[in-house]
């Protein structure tokens, strides 16, 4: 079981003639994403990475039965992009480009809630279903990195989520679905909203988290397991741990405010509640180890 995406997800993408659209396209049906239709104004009628191409996403829903879309567009674009997908129907988007204006991240935030969609991104790498399909950039090819098994991954940070999935991969697991929160100041799900999905799957058994200082996402992980929210082990690690006081980071998304966003405030929420973080990246394979013993989980 995957959450959010799996291979019998049909899935649109917005920009697909682009460049890095139809090159990723590429990749997405090599690893088994069924893509079934692309969208790029002006376009109608041509195919890209072997798919329909068409002028609208309402266009392409007239057609073709989709349940996601991935979007592929400059930051200026996000808002109409995600707006005509939302209006389209689409329930499951995925934004990927950074430095969406701040003013735009809200309203986009506010449009899904109120269609009941979940948007993931952005400045994100995608989502990924191991083994199944994919939503964005990965390079999935890299075996001691993108192995199946049964650890959940959400991150916040793109440049991180190689190496602590390869420590995962290195202690003997693998993941089973991968979620990039993204790393902007307003990202469109949070890990709060994420963990349910985790939790309702049979064959995730514990989840690592990848942090940031900045923000509160973190410590609001700590508020769902205090309130039984989300139940599984969870291992922790945070980029910036290290980072001067009072020093100005240059990740959007890593602000610290009102005296909260430390990664000391975010590990003794964690600990709290029982969840374990690792100091270095290495550790996070032997953390899981002891989780599962501990728990008794069968891998």
């Amino acid at each position: 079981m995957s959450i959010i995406l799996d291979d019998s997800t049909r899935v649109l993408v917005q920009g697909i003639t682009g460049k890095e659209g139809r090159f990723w396209t590429e990749h997405m049906i090599e690893y088994g994403t069924n893509v079934v239709a692309g969208v790029t104004p002006g376009r109608e009628g041509q195919y890209a990475a072997g798919v329909p191409v068409y002028h609208t996403v309402r266009r392409a829903v007239k057609d073709i039965e989709i349940d996601a879309s991935l979007l592929f567009v400059p930051p200026r674009f996000a808002k109409d992009a995600l707006k005509e997908a939302l209006d389209a129907g689409i329930k499951k988007v995925v934004i990927l480009c950074d430095g969406i204006p701040l003013h735009d991240t809200l309203q986009m935030r506010e449009a899904a809630h109120s269609s009941g969609a979940m948007v993931i991104g952005g400045n994100t790498s995608g989502i990924i279903s191991m083994g199944h399909a994919m939503m964005g950039f990965f390079p999935f090819w890299l075996d001691r990195v993108y192995k199946p098994g049964r650890i959940g991954v959400m991150t916040r940070s793109g440049s991180l989520t190689n190496e602590i999935t390869a420590e995962i991969v290195r202690a003997g697991f693998g993941v089973s679905s991968l979620i990039g929160i993204g790393g902007d100041p307003v990202p469109l799900t949070r890990f709060a909203e994420v963990l349910p999905l985790f939790e309702e799957d049979h064959q995730t058994d514990a989840v690592v988290m990848i942090g940031e200082l900045g923000g509160t996402m973190e410590e609001e992980v700590a508020e769902a397991i205090e309130n039984k929210v989300f139940t599984k082990p969870l291992v922790a690690f945070f980029g910036g741990r290290t980072a001067p006081k009072g020093k100005k980071m240059g990740h959007a998304g890593a602000i610290i405010t009102a005296g909260k966003g430390t990664v000391k405030d975010k590990i003794d929420a964690l600990k709290t509640v029982g969840a374990c973080v690792a100091e270095r990246p290495k550790n996070v394979g032997s953390l899981l180890k002891s989780l599962i013993a501990t728990n008794r989980i069968k891998i």
